[in-house]
């Protein structure tokens, strides 16, 4: 792992996207605390910037997993968008919580997410999709199974998860990602496609 440390950011995606999970360790070891300062100094929360720290790095692996990312030399400033982006969906989701109450009748109601309607195909697309990922979380080991349940499922926080499992909070962000890996891999065994 120490000769890893040595090499270029690309080099070390390129290493990550052929199944060396080493190299996404040093990734991540590089820039954690840039990373969760940037979170942190927007949110204000501690536990609200865990959690959208840990969000952060499982999508800049599904992303490097699916070939979406493309190597500019720029590792920091796109995994710092990838925060910033689930910054904002996390404050438009919390806002539409409160559009109709907080803001004069008419003002924002073409905009509110709760009053907008899927097509039907879109509806049974999204139905279909639920499905496949319910029965992919099937195939994972319990443990994994029950990660992946009370994150997406019952929304809990990392730390909620790790009080309520009794592991630390990064044994169940371990089980989180190789959860979201091994789905990944299941999918792509079984043709099934999770995106619309």
């Amino acid at each position: 792992m120490e000769s890893l440390t040595l090499l270029a950011d690309e080099q070390l995606v390129k290493m990550y996207k052929v199944g060396n999970n080493e190299a996404f360790e040093v990734l991540l070891n590089r820039y954690k605390d840039r990373v969760f300062t940037h979170i942190y100094l927007i949110v204000h929360d501690k536990e609200l910037a865990e959690d959208i720290f840990q969000d952060t790095f499982i999508k800049a692996i599904l992303c490097i997993k699916q070939g979406r990312y493309t190597e500019s030399g720029k590792f920091l400033p796109w995994i710092n968008r990838i925060a910033h982006n689930l910054i904002i969906d996390y404050f438009r989701r919390d806002h539409n919580d409160y559009t109709l109450a907080s803001e004069p009748l008419g003002n924002d109601l073409l905009n509110n997410v709760r009053l907008y309607e899927n097509s039907i195909e879109e509806t049974l697309i999204n139905e279909q999709i639920l499905n496949d990922v319910v029965k992919l979380i099937g195939y994972l080991p319990e443990s994994q199974q029950k990660v992946v349940r009370m994150r997406f499922f019952e929304d809990l926080s990392f730390k909620e998860i790790a009080d309520q499992t009794g592991v630390s909070i990064n044994t169940a962000l371990g089980r989180m990602r190789y959860a979201l890996l091994n789905m990944r891999r299941l999918a792509q065994e079984h043709n099934v496609a999770l995106e619309l």
